[in-house]
């Protein structure tokens, strides 16, 4: 019997094997190790929460719950996604990787309690997923705010054309504030700075470039 169970043990790691594969090709915070020890730990607790305890079955007055150990996987398993996920440049990271560990679990609490194919079927439907939604398309990604700043001449219609390409661009101005007058000797020069909605597969290098080329524009910069 206990054969049986440390089969399922090493099904689950195969499974995470699978998953964090993917994730350690994408340079991921988590990848084989990682995945790979939450589906062999989750299994092992769902096994022993469901049949660690049949000799005492049969004691006077005593009630098995056989998901309470389980259940704590769940709840232990948000204490490593929470140190995966962190906020670089205004956007969140780390929440698919973090979703994967605690879907992971899931599949190793699945293959633990013999539900094989259950759990072989959700680790492919996660490899997949991952795989093929890793460059979504455009009508799926959602828009992120850039600040740039940008310093021009005051000449002419300089900040009328700034105004302009964003809007050829699809990029929404959300705010917009004046950093400070500089007097030069080729004029005075201003530094401004914008709060912008880009479409979400927009590449910021992209409009950096075509600033650069709008006339009178002195530098930019974006974060």
């Amino acid at each position: 019997m206990e054969m049986e169970y440390l089969m399922r043990v090493l099904i689950a790691g195969i499974c995470g094997v699978l998953i964090g594969y993917e994730r350690k090709n994408r340079m991921k915070e988590a990848g084989i190790r990682t995945h790979f020890v939450v589906a062999v730990g989750a299994a092992l607790m769902m096994i022993v929460s469901k049949y660690g305890f049949q000799d005492q079955a049969g004691w006077a007055n005593l009630s098995l719950d056989p998901s309470r150990i389980a259940a704590q996987v769940v709840s232990g398993v948000g204490f490593i996604g929470a140190g995966m996920i962190f906020t670089q440049r205004h956007t969140v990271r780390g929440l698919t990787t973090a979703a994967g560990i605690w879907a992971t679990a899931g599949m190793g609490l699945a293959v633990g309690s013999g539900l094989y194919w259950t759990g072989a079927g959700v680790t492919l439907l996660i490899v997949v997923a991952q795989m093929l939604l890793h460059r979504p398309t455009r009508w799926l990604v959602s828009a992120r705010t850039e600040t740039l700043t940008i310093r021009l001449l005051k000449e002419g219609d300089t900040l009328k054309n700034v105004l302009a390409l964003l809007g050829q661009e699809k990029i929404s101005v959300v705010g917009f504030k004046t950093e400070q007058q500089i007097s030069t000797d080729s004029g005075e020069e201003t530094v401004l700075e914008f709060t912008l909605q880009l479409p979400g597969s927009y590449r910021a290098e992209q409009l950096i470039v075509l600033l650069q080329d709008v006339p009178h524009v002195r530098s930019v910069d974006m974060r």
